[in-house]
C-alpha cells in the first residue's frame, strides 16, 4: 500500500503507489490490528499511527492462541467523487480489489497467506477501526469500511470471540483526528444510496448460510525471487512490484507473443493466488479485443475463468459467434479488426485500441445479487480489481505496461456481445501494450531508503 515512486514535471511533484487507483486519487485507507493495537497506515511516511489498543488478553482470545494479524481497508469516496462524480463508487470498489491483490502478494513474499473474513459486518468493522467515531472525525469526509483480512502462516481457521473484540474497541481510549480534505463538497445522492444499499450485514445470504472452507495454499510455493509464467508457479520480485505503472498511451504497433498471452490468462484461474483471498467462486469473465498478439487472428474472444460457463455465455451472446476453441477456456467469437470497436466502447480512448489487446470484465450480476444480497455488488468490483492487479504485474513481467479503464459505455459493450437484460454486466475495462513514455517527467524512489541493498 506504500509509495513506489515520485514523478515530477518542472515544479510539480506527485507520488505513485504499489496499488493503482483511478486518477491516482487513492481513496483506499489501510489499517492493521496487531497485538491488540489498532493502527492506521500512513503511506507517505511508511509508518503506522496508533489509534487505540485493547488488552492483550482480549486479542489473544480472539486469535485463539494462533499467529496472525488483521489488515482492513476503507474508502473515502470524496477523493474520487470530486473529479468523477457518480462513477466514484465503482472506482473506489475497483481500488479495493487492487489493494486486496496487492496485500495478498505482499503476504506471499513473506511466506504467509491472506484471507478475507466474511463474518464481519460493515458496522462491526467500522467500530473496530474507529471510523464510526464522529467525535474523532469532525468535518472530515466520511470513511466507509470495506473489508477485513486475516494474515498469517495458516488461515484455515476462523478467529474466535469477534464480538468481544468489537466491544473492546468500542470501550478503548482513542487518539488522533482525521484530516479534512476539502473545504467544500458536492453531494452525490446516488453514491449515498448505493453505499447504503450495499452495506454488508455480516452473514452470508446463501441458503445454507455457512462460511465456505478456506482454499488451501502452500506458502512454500511463493519464493518471491522469480517470476515464472507456468501454471502452478506464481511469484513476483520486489523490484517488479515497485516498477508497476499505469500507462497513459501505447505505441500502436508492438506485439505480444501468443505463449505469453496465454500464460497471462492462465494466472487468472480462480484457485490461484491472489484469488484464494476471497471466499466466493468466480463471477467475472473476460471479453477480449485482440489487436496484436502473434499467432492469434485479431477479433473478439472470450476467456472463461471457469469452463462450465461456456454454455451459459454461448446462450446469452450473439448466435452468430463462432465459439472456436483456441486454448483452454479461450474462444474466438468473431475474427475481425476490432480496434475501432474497442476504442468506442471504452469512452473513445485510444489506449483501448493501440495496445496488444483490451478487454471488458463481464460479471454475473443479477443472479449473484438475488442469491446473496445487494451487498455482493461491491464484491463483484473487488473481483474485477483483483484481476486488474494481476494483469498489471503480468504486463511488467512482459516488459510492457497496462492500464485500468474505468470509463466505458456498458450498453455499447452489451450490444456488441449481444447481451440483454441484467444477467451479465460490464464492470471494468483494461488494456495492455508497449507504453509511450513522457520524457519530460523525472522519477525518484518512493522512499529515500529504497534502492541498493534491501
Amino acid at each position: 500500500m506504500g509509495l513506489s515512486a515520485w514523478k515530477a514535471y518542472r515544479d510539480t511533484r506527485w507520488a505513485l503507489r504499489v496499488n493503482p487507483s483511478s486518477g491516482n486519487l487513492h481513496p483506499t485507507e489501510a489499517y492493521i490490528v496487531h497485538d491488540g493495537r489498532i493502527l492506521h497506515y500512513a503511506p507517505r511516511e511508511h509508518a503506522v499511527e496508533e489509534r487505540a489498543a485493547v488488552r492483550f488478553e482480549q486479542w489473544q482470545a480472539f486469535l485463539g492462541g494462533r499467529d496472525g494479524f488483521l489488515v482492513a481497508l476503507t474508502s473515502i469516496q470524496w477523493r474520487e467523487a470530486w473529479k468523477y462524480g457518480e462513477r466514484a463508487f465503482r472506482y473506489c470498489q475497483h481500488d479495493v480489489g487492487h489493494a486486496i491483490a496487492a496485500l495478498r502478494v505482499a503476504a506471499a513474499l513473506s511466506g504467509w497467506t491472506l484471507r478475507l473474513l466474511p463474518e464481519w459486518s460493515d458496522g462491526d468493522l467500522a467500530t473496530l477501526l474507529g471510523v464510526d467515531r464522529h467525535q474523532d472525525r469532525g468535518d472530515a469526509e466520511a470513511e466507509h469500511p470495506e473489508c477485513l483480512a486475516l494474515v498469517g502462516p495458516s488461515v484455515s481457521w476462523h478467529p474466535e470471540d469477534r464480538a468481544s473484540l468489537v466491544d473492546a474497541a468500542r470501550g478503548a481510549t482513542w487518539q488522533g483526528r482525521a484530516n479534512v480534505l476539502s473545504r467544500g463538497h458536492d453531494r452525490w445522492e446516488i453514491i449515498e444510496r448505493v453505499t447504503e444499499a450495499t452495506r454488508y450485514p455480516g452473514q452470508l445470504s446463501t441458503p445454507n448460510s455457512q462460511f465456505p472452507t478456506p482454499k488451501q495454499t502452500n506458502p512454500q510455493e511463493f519464493d518471491g525471487q522469480s517470476w515464472e509464467l507456468g501454471v502452478g508457479s506464481w511469484g513476483f520480485t520486489r523490484a517488479l512490484i515497485l516498477q508497476r505503472r499505469s500507462a497513459v498511451a501505447f505505441d500502436g504497433r508492438s506485439t505480444l507473443s501468443r505463449d505469453r498471452f496465454l500464460a497471462m490468462l492462465s494466472t487468472l484461474h480462480p484457485d490461484a493466488p491472489p484469488f484464494d483471498a476471497i471466499h466466493w467462486p468466480p463471477h467475472v469473465h473476460l471479453a477480449l479485443f485482440v489487436h496484436r498478439v502473434e499467432g492469434l487472428v485479431p477479433g473478439v474472444y472470450a476467456y472463461l475463468r471457469e469452463s462450465d460457463v461456456v454454455d451459459e455465455w454461448r446462450a446469452a451472446m450473439r448466435p452468430e459467434f463462432l465459439w472456436e476453441r483456441v486454448a483452454d477456456r479461450l474462444f474466438l467469437l468473431l475474427p475481425t479488426d476490432v480496434r475501432w470497436a474497442a476504442n468506442r466502447v471504452s469512452c473513445d480512448q485510444e489506449i483501448a485500441s493501440d495496445g496488444f489487446f483490451s478487454l471488458g470484465m463481464i460479471a454475473r450480476v443479477e443472479s449473484a445479487i438475488r442469491d446473496r444480497g445487494q451487498w455482493f455488488y461491491r464484491r463483484l468490483f473487488w473481483e474485477c480489481g483483483m484481476i486488474g492487479q494481476v494483469l498489471y504485474l503480468q504486463a511488467e513481467a512482459a516488459d510492457s505496461r497496462a492500464t485500468g479503464i474505468g470509463c466505458f459505455y456498458d450498453d455499447a459493450v452489451h450490444d456488441l456481445l449481444g447481451l440483454t437484460g441484467q444477467a451479465w454486466q460490464s464492470l471494468y475495462h483494461f488494456s495492455m501494450g508497449i507504453p509511450v513514455e513522457d520524457a519530460r517527467l523525472t522519477t525518484e524512489r518512493g522512499y529515500r531508503w529504497e534502492g541498493g541493498d534491501q
